[in-house]
């Protein structure tokens, strides 16, 4: 895996991944080579099993691919963070408010950094300005991930991940945050790559779509 800093119109450029465990005789990836232009809001769609979220760990290099090559082309490497990653799960602490929990990146970099301005930016961006004092166990699902997404943006990356955020609410709540994420990518032009198994959430959110087949998960199209 490698990092570069330039212009390149793509930020991250796969060939030929190929991921294999040694528990399993047939590769979760196979054959997968793409690109993801900057600024774009790309998804990859495809059956729970294909690879997805496998794909995304690579890209926020937590996991190295069996073999091929993934290359990012970072503006600027040294900021706080150029990659950060929404779960489906919002892994927030229960012992800290809302306030505490976006501060966590900034404690865990040692930077100096002014993060009072930057925390209440993210946390007013998601539309909890007044709730910063709450801890998880007073919120709802959905602002439970409205403080995961604000965490994740505090540190002005260049590439969002994000792991079928979404995926345990309700349709109407899902439906009111996809719209708001789309916001926040118009306003900011981060990269994000999105994974999701719903078809309507992907045509709705991305301005381009990977296809993926099931195990062993490959591009079949790109829309």
């Amino acid at each position: 895996m490698q990092q570069t800093t330039n212009t390149s119109p793509d930020l991250i450029q796969l060939i030929d991944i190929r991921q294999q465990f040694n528990s399993s005789p047939v590769p979760v990836l196979d054959e997968v080579s793409l690109n993801v232009p900057r600024g774009q809001f790309v998804t990859l769609l495809g059956p729970s099993g294909c690879g997805k979220s496998t794909l995304l760990r690579m890209l926020a290099k937590l996991l190295q691919p069996t073999s091929g090559s993934i290359t990012h082309h970072f503006n600027d490497a040294n900021r706080l963070s150029p990659i950060s990653f929404v779960f489906q799960d919002p892994r927030l602490l229960p012992w800290r408010n809302i306030w505490e929990n976006i501060a966590l990146p900034f404690e865990l970099s040692h930077k100096p950094i002014n993060m009072q301005t930057r925390i209440q930016t993210a946390i007013n961006s998601v539309g909890l300005k007044g709730e910063e004092q709450k801890r998880p166990s007073m919120l709802s699902g959905g602002m439970r991930m409205r403080v995961s997404l604000a965490r994740a943006l505090v540190t002005e990356p260049e590439l969002l991940l994000l792991d079928e955020p979404f995926a345990p609410l309700d349709e109407l709540l899902r439906q009111e945050l996809n719209l708001e994420l789309l916001k926040l990518w118009q306003q900011h032009q981060w990269t994000a790559v999105f994974v999701t198994h719903n078809i309507s959430e992907a045509v709705f959110l991305s301005q381009t779509v990977h296809v993926m087949s099931t195990k062993p998960g490959r591009i079949l199209e790109t829309i």
